[in-house]
């Protein structure tokens, strides 16, 4: 792990920041967001609404009507606080996983087979199907690990919300199957740790998700050449909040981006 936090080190030097007002300078990668709490989504739901909180990196937390609360890339580093009903993770280094995860939490699911194998979830708990779709991941040697990896899907309240994990290469035909329609995609756009720009826009023009939420991006500079080439085809918003209500009959007409506060 040691290795994984010099690299993202290395990276946030190479992508350093433009000068913005009020913009902090980039952290180390175990640091980022860490005293986010706050900023969590608290507020009642209405009976087809979906609350989405970037708690920063590549974590999110999702609640449902029913109560339910669950985190991506569950890590020791990022994380909203308990209680958490299912988290889910992935493996690439350790701010995208925890080997200590709260007792308290009922559902823990890794993107990857610990055993050996792919990974395979496919659970409902009360208003709320989770799946995973298996993917690739490369080591820091550029070696290919099959099956490393898992984009999961969330399904609630007629909205589907796919997290891209750590993902380090283009989509199949058998990929994006296994995903079908998806209205929210969680795109980490970093250009370098994983998949570069372009070809993690190719995965966006395959899901063709009416709206798109940027992760995983480290600092300003790197968000906004992702944007630059998001201009050419979607309209960009900022919310001004990390918080975001999702219900069916909201999702944008024409694709949007949105950037929520808080990387």
């Amino acid at each position: 792990m040691i290795l994984a936090r010099l690299f993202c080190l290395t990276i946030l030097a190479a992508f350093a920041p433009a000068a913005l007002a009020q913009t902090p300078e980039p952290e180390a990668c175990p640091r980022l967001l860490a005293s986010n709490e706050a900023r969590v989504f608290r507020a009642a739901l209405a009976q087809n609404e979906i609350g989405l909180n970037f708690t920063g990196h590549s974590t999110f937390l999702i609640e449902t009507p029913a109560g339910l609360r669950v985190a991506t890339d569950y890590n020791d580093y990022v994380r909203p606080p308990l209680p958490l009903d299912i988290v889910t993770m992935n493996k690439a280094h350790d701010t995208h996983f925890t080997h200590r995860p709260s007792p308290n939490i009922a559902h823990v699911l890794r993107g990857w087979n610990p055993a050996g194998g792919a990974a395979a979830h496919d659970l409902t708990v009360k208003d709320m199907r989770v799946r995973n779709v298996v993917t690739n991941i490369r080591d820091f040697a550029g070696r290919t690990e099959y099956d490393g990896n898992s984009i999961f899907v969330f399904e609630s309240r007629e909205i589907c919300i796919a997290h891209l994990g750590h993902l380090h290469h283009e989509l199949t035909e058998e990929h994006l199957k296994q995903l079908g329609r998806i209205d929210v995609v969680l795109v980490p756009v970093d250009g370098s740790m994983t998949l570069d720009v372009r070809g993690q826009f190719e995965n966006l023009r395959k899901i063709a998700a009416p709206l798109v939420i940027p992760m995983h991006y480290f600092n300003r500079g790197t968000l906004e050449r992702f944007l630059r080439l998001a201009r050419e085809d979607y309209e960009v918003e900022f919310s001004p909040t990390a918080s975001v209500t999702l219900t069916r009959d909201r999702l944008p007409i024409r694709p949007k981006v949105l950037v929520l506060p808080g990387q």
